[in-house]
């Protein structure tokens, strides 16, 4: 018998895995991912200062009671449960931004109700500043960002959610101690990053502070509209308005960012100083006085229109719906009331690029925008134009004009406007032309992104253009001012906190400047300062106090 022995056969080859492997440490850095995705929308500090790594290394109790309960939830229910929580944290971690932004620009915290119209206002500067490309470019970023970061953290806390499902006791056993770490550090008031606490409950605080805040900006609109229903001038019969003033011309000039901390902080203090005592002297050897003082201004880093409007109104313009109800009433303003009493009424804008419907409610004659001025230069960044132009076109197209009446006027100096970039420079008022003689100058200036990389070239930058604005002003009057001429300089808002260092004070210098010694008489009962540069101690007024005591002294 023939035994035959069986075929050989080939060893099975090892399995590779390789695959395996690499799905394990994706899937491992996938939730790792989730996990500090999570963890930095429940810790982002509420302040800009305290944006610093270990401010994101704290123990939220949000995390903790989210954690226990998808704990508690089971199968289908945790991973909808899952998906609402992440999708709401979501949603306040974009407000975290906002607000943080708001803080960073305006000095507040963003208020959803009120504030929603001002992220238009933030593409416009985009266009301005960058280009209509940047804007466009910034819309589809902000917009892919409203999407993804719900959609993004719903998934991240369903995977997490997952993980807890899978090592359920491990899970409750690392809560249930880290519970009681946060008890503990909240009770000693534990610090990893002063003065933000360890144990951290920054989204709890978010939203308790959006949901009180949203009712008392709903109700706004019936607050505003029951303050403004008292109008002390609105019935005042024409030839009682502004007697005091007749025959004299009144210019209203508005320099942008100038605040309180370009007057009195160290690091602005000396070069705006020098430049207010050289306009005293140049002023007082043109035969002109000043008296100066200080007003509280409604808002701080931006929104110059609302500190116009309550300048302008005598009430209390901090907001776009408090702006929108003021410019669709008939509350009597200051232009309105020169209108009324026979006075030309004119505005000149050089930052409006866009129609301004606003102007017949606040009784303008003439509005001279960006594109009535007649600028053929390079764009100042935001600033289209220097001062020293703008003022130049007011001369030729209003105050200079042979046998004009008396004449009211708001001038607008946008040159120190943010990003304080390019420094424009005084030139003899007949050499500017149609504006292109700046055309050499913008083009050697370092760009925005460039002096922004080093925060002491933007402080530089921002006391520059402060200085070249009031110089701009001074130089006007001393070279055209008649002795009718009636100036009223001040600032509109402190800058943004990058200048102020955070600065929670919105106070801007005032002065009224005149060679009428009548005029200057007549203030004196305000106990303003002689010279353009207001004393720390010198009288401080809200913004909105301004046109009844103007009215009223004038009357």
């Amino acid at each position: 018998m023939t035994v035959t022995s069986p075929p050989e056969t080939a060893p099975p080859p090892a399995s590779d895995d390789r695959p395996r492997r690499i799905r394990r440490i994706g899937s491992v850095l996938l939730t790792a991912l989730a996990a500090v995705f999570v963890l930095v929308a429940l810790t982002t500090p509420a302040e800009v200062v305290q944006l610093e790594p270990l401010a994101f290394l704290r123990l939220p109790v949000e995390g903790l009671a989210g954690a226990a309960l998808l704990l508690v939830l089971r199968g289908r229910t945790r991973r909808v449960v899952a998906l609402v929580l992440g999708a709401l944290l979501g949603v306040l971690l974009l407000l975290r931004i906002t607000d943080l932004g708001f803080r960073a620009v305006l000095v507040r915290p963003f208020d959803p109700v009120l504030d929603g119209v001002l992220l238009g206002n933030a593409v416009d500067f985009l266009d301005e500043s960058c280009g209509r490309a940047g804007g466009i470019a910034a819309l589809v970023a902000a917009g892919l960002l409203v999407v993804a970061v719900p959609v993004l953290m719903a998934l991240a806390v369903r995977r997490l959610a997952r993980l807890l499902g899978e090592r359920r006791r491990v899970s409750a056993g690392v809560l249930a101690s880290l519970t009681a770490a946060w008890v503990v550090c909240a009770v000693l008031a534990a610090q990893l990053a002063p003065p933000v606490p360890f144990a951290s409950r920054s989204v709890a605080s978010l939203a308790w502070a959006t949901a009180k805040q949203v009712p008392v900006s709903l109700a706004d609109e019936r607050e505003f509209a029951r303050q403004s229903a008292a109008d002390a001038f609105g019935d005042t019969p024409s030839d009682q308005l502004l007697t005091a003033l007749k025959g004299k011309d009144v210019v209203v000039a508005y320099v942008e960012s100038y605040g309180r901390s370009a007057v009195e902080d160290p690091q602005y203090a000396a070069g705006v100083g020098a430049t207010l005592a050289q306009g005293d002297q140049d002023l007082a050897a043109a035969g002109f006085g000043s008296r100066s003082g200080w007003l509280t201004s409604p808002i701080a880093g931006g929104g110059s229109w609302l500190a116009h409007a309550t300048f302008l109104s005598g009430l209390w313009i901090d907001n776009q719906q408090r702006y929108r109800s003021l410019t669709s009433s008939n509350r009597l303003t200051l232009t309105k009331a020169f209108q009324r009493a026979d006075w030309r009424t004119a505005d000149v804008m050089p930052g409006t690029t866009e129609p301004w419907p606003e102007g017949g409610f606040y009784g303008v004659d003439q509005h001279y925008d960006v594109h009535a001025l007649g600028y053929h230069g390079l764009n100042y960044s935001w600033s289209p134009m220097p001062d020293q132009f703008a003022l130049s076109r007011f001369q030729q197209l209003e105050y200079g004009v042979p046998g004009r009446g008396p004449l009211m006027s708001e001038v607008t100096l946008t040159s120190s406007h943010v990003p304080w970039t390019p420094v424009p420079t005084m030139r003899d008022w007949n050499s500017l032309g149609d504006g292109s003689v700046y055309d050499e100058e913008v083009r050697a200036a370092d760009p925005p992104d460039t002096v922004w990389s080093d925060p002491a070239r933007v402080r530089d930058s921002y006391r520059r253009t402060i200085q070249y604005s009031l110089d701009s002003l001074v130089s006007w009057v001393k070279t055209y001012g008649n002795d009718d001429l009636v100036l009223i300089v001040l600032g509109d808002h402190q800058a943004a906190p990058i200048i102020t260092g955070g600065s929670p004070n919105h106070d801007v210098p005032i002065s009224v400047v005149t060679k009428d010694k009548a005029v200057l008489d007549k203030v004196a009962g305000w106990q303003w300062q002689p010279g353009l540069r207001p004393a720390p101690d010198a009288p401080v007024w809200r913004m909105d106090a301004f046109r009844d005591r103007f009215l009223d002294t004038f009357r």
